[in-house]
């Protein structure tokens, strides 16, 4: 140990070392980028200037954009930059970081998520109670609960990770800091945060996950009662959205951190860590704007002006 090297900076893995595909996916990373940034920057403004979208699940649905934008520029813009200049280096500090954004942004998808899961069980299985229990009070507490709560989730991994040693090996399987691959290259017993990360990642995603199912069941008990076909369509159609946008979202997580090793490899590790990161907040908007007729008029309409 002490004739090792005390790390200070980090080694990003690149999509390629080929300069002319080095540019193609600086392009493709860029319009990407844009698309994401555009989508859920407008859907955010439609929302806030169009007083009647100002509903609970619309406050938590622009919550989700700036959510959604805060996410993909946590990665993205990085590796667009490396894959321009081939500067693959990264800071401890600026790797640090990254990992808290990441935590953050991530976990206060999940958050809001399953908030939202509760407005749609309110209004739908307690329409008449709607307002007075999804009050703009309510809503700021539990919009602050989730915020709040990732922040401090997010803290302690970053604090977990960077408590370890990192000598002389400093390349990062990844186009990004995750913590699964800092924990690969750390030479301090990491057991004890391969634990924490494993219990804490399975209870909490099992909370939010079992919540949001449970949520669901009671709201599809309540609409199969609905005696019009018209109604039980209506009823669907506000919860299709935010059923979708979880289900992307659960689905690219787990491929990306629950899939066995027997699927890993450098090539399928970069494409899950690419699905997890860049899907969810370029089509987010996507979907709601498809199947939500509201935020369709509310878009147009500040279009044409």
């Amino acid at each position: 140990m002490a004739n090792q090297s005390i790390v200070t900076e980090f080694l990003l893995m690149g999509f390629s070392d080929d300069r002319d595909l080095q540019i193609m996916y600086f392009v493709m990373f860029l319009v990407i980028y844009l698309l994401a940034l555009i989508g859920n920057l407008l859907l955010g403004v439609a929302v806030i200037f169009n007083h009647h979208l100002h509903a609970p699940m619309y406050f938590f649905l622009v919550n989700l954009s700036f959510s959604d934008v805060c996410f993909i520029s946590t990665t993205i813009p990085k590796a667009m930059v490396a894959s321009l200049t081939n500067n693959k280096r990264i800071s401890y500090a600026g790797c640090a970081a990254q990992v808290f954004s990441v935590f953050t942004f991530a976990g206060s998808e999940l958050a809001l998520l399953t908030v939202m899961a509760y407005d749609r069980y309110v209004a739908i299985c307690h329409p008449l109670q709607y307002m007075i229990m999804m009050n703009w009070g309510a809503c700021l507490q539990m919009a602050t609960a989730s915020w709040i709560s990732t922040l401090i989730h997010a803290l302690l991994h970053t604090i977990l990770t960077f408590r370890l040693n990192f000598c002389k090996f400093n390349r990062i399987e990844q186009f990004f800091c995750d913590v699964p691959n800092l924990l690969m290259i750390s030479c301090t017993d990491k057991t004890i945060n391969q634990i924490l990360i494993l219990v804490i990642g399975i209870t909490v995603d099992s909370l939010c996950s079992g919540f949001i199912f449970i949520s669901y069941g009671y709201i599809f008990s309540a609409v199969l009662k609905i005696p019009s076909v018209q109604g039980r369509y209506k009823a669907f159609s506000t919860c299709t959205p935010h059923l979708t946008v979880f289900c992307l979202f659960l689905i690219s997580a787990v491929f990306a951190y629950m899939r066995p090793q027997s699927l890993s490899s450098r090539t399928l590790d970069l494409l899950s860590a690419v699905l997890y990161t860049v899907l969810p907040p370029l089509l987010n908007p996507l979907i709601y704007s498809f199947r939500n007729k509201d935020i369709q008029k509310a878009v147009w309409k500040m279009l044409k002006k």
